[in-house]
């Protein structure tokens, strides 16, 4: 799947910590019209005392350890699918 990535920085309400940064991974359509069809998202995964300094901290991060966020994530989101699609579920009613 082709995926595109997204650095977002939110207010939190954690002490000390009063913006959070985190990566927002956008799943592109195969199929039919161009568009977005999922996402996922991580945790906050840096902090700074601004937003630019929240942005700055996990803009740093290399690209492999993002990539390797991103296969967790899949992996993670793909254990909790169900294992048959919807179109074979149909075949059987």
């Amino acid at each position: 799947m082709s995926y595109s990535v997204e650095i977002v920085v939110d207010e939190t309400d954690i002490v000390g910590r009063p913006f959070g940064g985190y990566f927002l991974f956008l799943r592109w359509r195969r199929i039919g019209t161009q568009g977005v069809e999922s996402h996922l998202e991580t945790d906050y995964l840096a902090y700074g005392p601004t937003e630019e300094a929240a942005r700055a901290a996990i803009g740093a991060m290399a690209l492999s350890a993002v990539k390797q966020l991103l296969d967790d994530l899949i992996r993670e989101h793909s254990a909790n699918q169900p294992s048959r699609k919807w179109w074979d579920a149909m075949r059987d009613e």
